[in-house]
């Protein structure tokens, strides 16, 4: 592969006297790909493969010795783990060296899917904080709410909208990420398309699409808000050239972050206003090319009120949930229709805001469809940490988990003594979704949409 790399990045990277060109070369021959597992702390199991050396600056993290078949494994579909390329992972080190994590915030990942960061900020970032996770594009939208779904928690909120929209919420967000598209560079050992389409061309044109992104965005940003803003390039225009682009156009003050200096990611700093930033090489650090800086907004910001919002009344009874959510009187129920939602009361008003100026595709856990005088289970309820473990419940071993998830029909004796109605199907003590005992039959109620369709 190294001969493919474009001359003219390599060359530009070469300029810096202490940039080793040969070793950055070297990491992108064959074989040099690195896999790395962030495991969900919500959902503590035992896994069944083997866990390498930790990622050293991610309290979740670790590298694997071989890559394992994921769509094989049950406790994927469980959300006991995402498999997140190791650099991303620094950014719950941003979050936890800026204290973001000891109060409740309101956070915005606006560049989200396919969720890497928005499941690592949700386990990151204070449990009472609520986190909108929004991409524009519908397709990989549906990608990442289905992995904040396996993650589950109720205070997040998945949207489909162009940044503009986020114009309409001003002085929101106490923390926006932004994971700007871009021209790729830092994939290229991951992904070898990602050379074939490298361009100085499209780096020009990654620097427009970033400004435009960023500029709508920042109006949503409170005073002392603070910016994470990453890319996979090597690029210094899509880099620290933003920073000091943000650094003049909205007056922001760079924020430094501190580093073992064992880890291997090289500090750097912007031309014109000595921003700082965090580049991750392939041969410097155990993980893929990645850049990030953090700013922090100094102007006043207006800012959106939700005192004039109110909390509509719903029309489920009061004991509805009982028996299928545990502590259910402490969370607020949202309805769709007729699907039934939940999320922290304290984030009700927000959310209501959310709904009145954007495209929400869920909002809280999904728990299902409220027939009149009984629920019918959403998939999102089996996969929440809220579920309330009462219910019954059938552990499987990995090859009847495994048919289950190709939504195959189960051995009936499996349910013997169980009554009718739905049952949980575990695997290792974690549920991956519902059957449905009917006597002398059992209904695999297992999405279709996202079975596996080949095992």
């Amino acid at each position: 592969m190294s001969n493919f790399l474009p001359n003219s990045l390599v060359k530009r990277l070469g300029a810096n006297p202490l940039f080793n060109k040969e070793a950055f070369i070297k990491a992108h021959e064959p074989g040099q790909a690195i896999t790395s597992i962030r495991l969900n702390p919500f959902k503590p199991v035992e896994l069944d493969f083997y866990l390498a050396d930790a990622v050293p600056w991610s309290s979740e993290g670790y590298y694997l010795a071989n890559r394992p078949q994921f769509t094989l494994d049950p406790l994927f579909h469980a959300g006991a783990y995402y498999v997140q390329e190791a650099s991303s992972m620094f950014v719950g080190h941003i979050i936890q060296s800026l204290g973001l994590n000891k109060e409740p915030l309101m956070a915005l990942d606006l560049c989200a899917a396919p969720g890497g960061k928005s499941t690592l900020l949700n386990s990151t970032l204070h449990p009472e904080s609520l986190l909108l996770a929004n991409e524009i594009i519908k397709s990989r939208s549906i990608i990442l709410l289905e992995n904040l779904t396996r993650w589950g928690t109720a205070n997040t909120v998945v949207s489909n909208n162009d940044p503009s929209a986020f114009r309409r919420l001003p002085g929101f967000f106490d923390l926006a990420l932004v994971d700007a598209p871009c021209s790729g560079s830092g994939m290229f050992r991951k992904d070898e398309d990602a050379i074939d389409e490298w361009s100085e061309a499209n780096v020009k044109l990654c620097r427009e699409r970033q400004q435009r992104i960023l500029s709508e965005m920042m109006p949503s940003l409170k005073t002392n808000g603070y910016l994470i803003y990453s890319t996979c390039s090597y690029s210094e225009e899509e880099n620290e050239a933003m920073l000091d682009w943000l650094i003049d156009e909205y007056h922001m003050e760079s924020v430094q972050i501190p580093c073992d200096s064992t880890w291997g990611m090289e500090h750097t700093t912007s031309k014109k206003y000595k921003a700082s930033g965090y580049r991750f090489y392939p041969h410097l650090v155990q993980g893929e090319g990645f850049f990030v800086g953090v700013l922090k907004v100094r102007d006043v910001q207006p800012s959106f009120s939700l005192k004039k919002l109110k909390v509509e009344k719903v029309a489920l009874p009061k004991d509805a949930l009982k028996g299928w959510v545990k502590d259910y009187s402490q969370f607020a129920s949202l309805m769709h229709q007729d699907t039934v939602h939940i999320c922290a009361k304290e984030h009700e008003l927000a959310i209501k805001a959310f709904q009145q100026v954007l495209y929400l595709k869920d909002a809280g856990t999904t728990v299902g469809k409220w027939l009149g005088k009984e629920l019918l289970p959403n998939h999102d309820l089996a996969l929440s940490v809220h579920l309330d473990h009462r219910l019954s419940a059938v552990e499987l071993n990995l090859d009847l988990a495994q048919d289950y998830l190709r939504k195959e029909a189960l051995p009936i004796e499996l349910f013997d003594g169980i009554a009718k109605g739905w049952c949980l199907i575990q695997y290792k003590k974690l549920p991956i979704g519902w059957i449905k005992v009917l006597g002398n039959r059992i209904n695999n109620y297992y999405p279709r949409e996202v079975r596996i369709a080949n095992l």
